[in-house]
């Protein structure tokens, strides 16, 4: 399936989790629960999610944010994205805990590529694994609230 089939693209509206979940799919909107339900207890009121609209290659993207990129989250048909960039400071902590992440996502994160404002890693969300990476990833990110 070629890339602008795969995204959300009608501008008329943003998504609504209905949507959303048709799109993507049951497996990975429980997956989508998880991340959004772990992002609000783990920082509480810090983030406001966003809908993104990026055009019609890029479609709709719902971004976290507070002053700099939190993750955003990526409905793709059939699948679930998340995308987390990473400054110089935050990879030199993700180095101190890549022993500690699956397989996968250490090969994603090391074939990721680094731009002027840092290392872009895109994740299928795909398994428990893969979620419970992306609780340590996002760790790094800011240290959740106990």
């Amino acid at each position: 399936m070629d890339e602008i089939n795969s995204r959300m693209t009608e501008k008329k509206r943003a998504p609504s989790g209905q949507d959303v979940a048709r799109w993507v799919g049951d497996s990975a909107f429980l997956y989508w629960g998880e991340i959004t339900r772990m992002i609000e207890s783990s920082y509480p009121g810090i983030f406001v999610p966003e809908w993104l609209f990026a055009g019609k290659k890029h479609g709709w993207s719902l971004r976290y944010k507070k002053g700099r990129s939190f993750c955003t989250l990526i409905p793709e048909r059939g699948c679930l994205r998340i995308l987390i960039v990473f400054g110089a400071k935050e990879r030199d902590k993700v180095k101190d805990l890549i022993s500690e992440l699956s397989s996968p996502v250490v090969e994603a994160y090391n074939g990721a590529v680094t731009y002027h404002d840092g290392k872009w890693l895109l994740l299928a969300v795909d398994s428990p694994a893969v979620l419970n990476d992306i609780r340590l990833l996002l760790s790094v990110k800011r240290k959740p609230r106990k």
